[in-house]
C-alpha cells in the first residue's frame, strides 16, 4: 500500500464542515472525507443520475453509459491515481462520484435550454448547481440544509476545471458567500486527480458508446494517429482475434496510457516545483496533475475529433434540438402556472421574480431524462419525439 505523500489532502486537518453542530458523531470509524464519499453514494441526487443522459438521450439499450455509470469509472480510474501518487483514495472516489450531480435532464442540450430560461435571472451553470445541489437542495438532516460535506469536498467541485474568476454564477457566488471556498487558488491534488480522471474516462467511454451505437467506424479511429498505432500493436499483439474485443481492448489501452502519461507528468510538475505540503500545491499557481505536453495535443486532437464525429453527429443535433424544447416547455408552463408543481415546491416559489424563477429551474433540473419526458407529456398533452437516438 502507498503511503501517504506529504502533499495528499489529510482527513485529521480538514478545515471543517459549514454546519459544524451535527450531533450523534460519527456512525463508525471513518474519516471525515469517508462520510462524505458516504453521503453522496446514499443520496437522492447521485441516485438518480442512473437515468440521466452522458452522450445519448435515454438510450432504450442497457450497454449505454449514463451519467452515473460514468460517475462510478470516473471514480474507479480516480481512485487508482491517487493510490499511485499516495492521495487520500476517499476524497478522490467522493469527488469523481460528485462531480456531474448538478447536470439537469438532458445534459448539455438541457442545460443550454435552463441557461436560457434564467438569462434574465442570473442565468445556469451545473458546476455551480452540483454545489447548490449538496449544500442546499438535499437535505436529508434536521439540524441544517444539504449534505455539509467538507470543505476540501466543496473547494474541488467548485474548482473541477481550476480556480475560478469572477464574475461568478449567482449560486456560487451565494454558497461562496456563506462559506469561502478560496475559489482564486488551485484546488488539492484530489481534485486536481478527479478532473483529469473525468476527461480519460469520457475520452474513452464515449468511443465505446460511439462505437456500439454505430455513430463511429473503426475507419473513422484509424484517422488518428496515435489511436491507429495502437490498433496496429494490438492487431499484432492478438491475430485472428474478434473485432469487438480487439475495440475494447484498443479502448482499455488507451485508458492505460493516459493514466501512466498522467503519473509521470504530475510527478515531473510535483518535484520540479518543489511541493511538500497541501498549501504548496495550492499556491504552486498551476495545475500539477495533468497531460504531458505530446498527450495533451493528442488529447485534443481526440476531442476535436469525438465533437465532429460523435457530439454533433446530425442525429445527436436533432436531439438535442428536442431536448431543449422539452426543457424550455417546462419551464415556460411552470412559469405560466405554478399550480403544475408539486406542493412542496409551490410552497418554495416566494414573491420574488428571481427567486421563484429559480426554483422552478432547480425541480427541473434534478429531473431525470425520463420524468421530465412523462412530465412533458403530463403538462403539454403530447409525446415529445426523436428523444431516443440509440
Amino acid at each position: 500500500m502507498t503511503s501517504r505523500a506529504p502533499y495528499a489532502s489529510d482527513p485529521d486537518q480538514s478545515r471543517g464542515r459549514e454546519f459544524t453542530l451535527e450531533s450523534g458523531g460519527a456512525r463508525g470509524p471513518r474519516s471525515v472525507f469517508q462520510r462524505d464519499r458516504d453521503r453522496i453514494i446514499h443520496s437522492i441526487a447521485f441516485r438518480r443520475l442512473r437515468h440521466k443522459t452522458q452522450v445519448f438521450v435515454a438510450p432504450d439499450g442497457d450497454h449505454y453509459r449514463v451519467r452515473l455509470t460514468h460517475s462510478l469509472e470516473v471514480a474507479q480510474i480516480g481512485r487508482v491515481i491517487a493510490r499511485a501518487l499516495g492521495l487520500d483514495e476517499d476524497l478522490t472516489e467522493a469527488l469523481c462520484l460528485a462531480h456531474d450531480i448538478g447536470h439537469p435532464p438532458f445534459g448539455h442540450a438541457g442545460e443550454d435550454a435552463l441557461k436560457a430560461a434564467l438569462a434574465d435571472h442570473g442565468g445556469f451553470d451545473h458546476n455551480a448547481n452540483t454545489l447548490r445541489v449538496l449544500m442546499r437542495l438535499e437535505s436529508p438532516y434536521i439540524e441544517h440544509d444539504g449534505l455539509n460535506l467538507t470543505w476540501e469536498m466543496l473547494e474541488g467541485l467548485a474548482k473541477h476545471n481550476g480556480p475560478v474568476n469572477a464574475p461568478l454564477p449567482w449560486a456560487l457566488a451565494q454558497l461562496d458567500a456563506a462559506f469561502p471556498l478560496d475559489l482564486a487558488s488551485h484546488a488539492s491534488l484530489e481534485a486536481q486527480v478527479a478532473a483529469i480522471s473525468d476527461d480519460i474516462a469520457y475520452d474513452n467511454h464515449d468511443i465505446d458508446d460511439g462505437l456500439r451505437a454505430g455513430f463511429l467506424t473503426l475507419d473513422d479511429l484509424l484517422e488518428l494517429p496515435s489511436l491507429a498505432a495502437q490498433w496496429r500493436a494490438i492487431e499484432t499483439r492478438y491475430p485472428g482475434a474478434p473485432r469487438d474485443r480487439l475495440l475494447r481492448e484498443l479502448v482499455r489501452g488507451q485508458i492505460g496510457v493516459m493514466v501512466n502519461d498522467v503519473l509521470g507528468e504530475t510527478r515531473a510538475r510535483i518535484a520540479g516545483n518543489g511541493v511538500a505540503s497541501v498549501a504548496d500545491v495550492r499556491a504552486a499557481g498551476r495545475a500539477l496533475c495533468g497531460f504531458s505536453p505530446e498527450m495533451q495535443d493528442q488529447e485534443r486532437v481526440l476531442k476535436r475529433f469525438m465533437y465532429d464525429r460523435l457530439y454533433l453527429h446530425p442525429v445527436q443535433v436533432t436531439t438535442a434540438d428536442a431536448a431543449r424544447e422539452v426543457i424550455a416547455s417546462l419551464y415556460a408552463a411552470y412559469a405560466a402556472d405554478p399550480a403544475l408543481l408539486p406542493a412542496s415546491w409551490q410552497a418554495r416559489l416566494g414573491e420574488d421574480t428571481t427567486a421563484r424563477a429559480r426554483t422552478i429551474a432547480d425541480y427541473i433540473a434534478g429531473m431525470t431524462d425520463r420524468f421530465a419526458i412523462d412530465q412533458y407529456t403530463q403538462v403539454t398533452g403530447c409525446v415529445p419525439d426523436g428523444l431516443r437516438n440509440v
